[in-house]
Parts: C-alpha cells; structure tokens; sequence
C-alpha cells in the first residue's frame, strides 16, 4: 500500500508541476519602492510641464477681456 500511495503521490506531484508552468499568473509584475518614487517624479513633471502652456493663453485672455 505504500508503494503504491508513494508512486501515485509522485505522479500527482509532476501533473501538478506541468500545470502550473500552462496557467499564467495574473499578478501584476512587482515594482519597486524606488522605481515607484521614480515613476511618480517623472509623472509629476510631465503633468506640471503640461499644464502650464494650458494656463498661460487663459490669463492672457483674461487680461485682454478686462
């Protein structure tokens, strides 16, 4: 009966192995506290660098209305 839980534990061991490498995991890849501080700095930038072109035409119209 040993013999036969043994070879049987085995062979569920290695189906269990090969279906695992066939189902891919759906968590997201790991980011870094670094990379993450990184990613917010560069985001920041961009966003401020965008919004000001956006608010100077409006107070030169404000200025031009007034």
């Amino acid at each position: 009966m040993n013999r036969k839980k043994k070879i049987n534990s085995i062979l569920k061991a290695k189906l269990k192995k090969k279906n695992a490498k066939l189902h891919k995991s759906n968590k997201p890849r790991y980011i870094s506290k670094a990379e993450r501080a990184k990613l917010d700095a560069e985001e920041a930038s961009t966003t401020s660098e965008e919004s000001l072109p956006e608010q100077e035409p409006a107070a030169s119209e404000q200025q031009s209305q007034d």
